[in-house]
């Protein structure tokens, strides 16, 4: 089912942000206080105005309670990302969801209306360090600031052994949600599920149980 976005800002994460969601089918509506990134948005979203999102009666005519989710992209000024944020929020948006570039930005952000905040440089610094500064592990995503999901080789004690005889969730607490093999990908594995050597685990977990799982 579609759903209908409006994304504040068309620097190159509104851009993409912009492009993602259309391609998936969804109503798009950008804006931008720049007329060229504008025209350039027309050819990729539902509809695209030139405005300034900290502009009350500007925001207040685009009727923004009737989308499922408004985007404040603007990453070069943190205070109209602010103003934008706060007055998304006071005319009735259901959802706001923020760009940051700071991390006592994301804090301001938070307080100020936004249901949640990407803080984009340091998410994709904490994914990378994740895969390369750990071993065994492939790919990271943050959930919260204590749990993730994780892609993980599956270590040499579990071969040839199943879920429940190695007694996953209560020993490690972590839990196994997927299983990928060549092209195969497996979803909620059942407990007798053995594991082999060539596999890579999709697991749910801290990072502390993680490590301890991989040791």
């Amino acid at each position: 089912m579609a759903r209908s976005f409006l994304i504040v800002g068309l620097g190159r994460f509104g851009k993409h942000m912009a492009k993602t969601l259309t391609r998936q089918n969804n109503e798009v509506l950008a804006i931008d206080i720049n007329e060229d990134r504008v025209n350039d948005a027309l050819k990729y979203v539902t509809d695209a105005q030139i405005g300034d999102a900290t502009d009350p009666q500007f925001v207040e005519e685009l009727g923004v309670n009737n989308f499922d989710v408004c985007i404040v992209a603007i990453g070069d000024n943190f205070q109209s990302s602010l103003e934008a944020t706060c007055l998304l929020k006071e005319m009735g948006a259901t959802y706001v969801f923020a760009r940051a570039s700071r991390d006592i930005h994301k804090k301001f952000l938070l307080r100020n209306g936004a249901d949640e905040v990407i803080y984009t440089e340091r998410d994709t610094a904490e994914r990378f360090a994740m895969r390369f500064g750990s071993e065994g592990i492939f790919d990271y995503f943050k959930l919260s600031d204590e749990y993730g999901l994780y892609e993980v080789s599956v270590p040499e004690s579990w071969v040839g052994k199943t879920i429940i005889e190695k007694n996953v969730r209560q020993k490690y607490n972590i839990n196994v949600l997927a299983i990928k093999k060549n092209t195969q990908f497996d979803a909620l594995p059942s407990p007798e599920h053995r594991f082999a050597e060539d596999e890579t685990l999709l697991v749910l977990g801290t990072k502390e149980s993680v490590k301890k799982m991989l040791k």
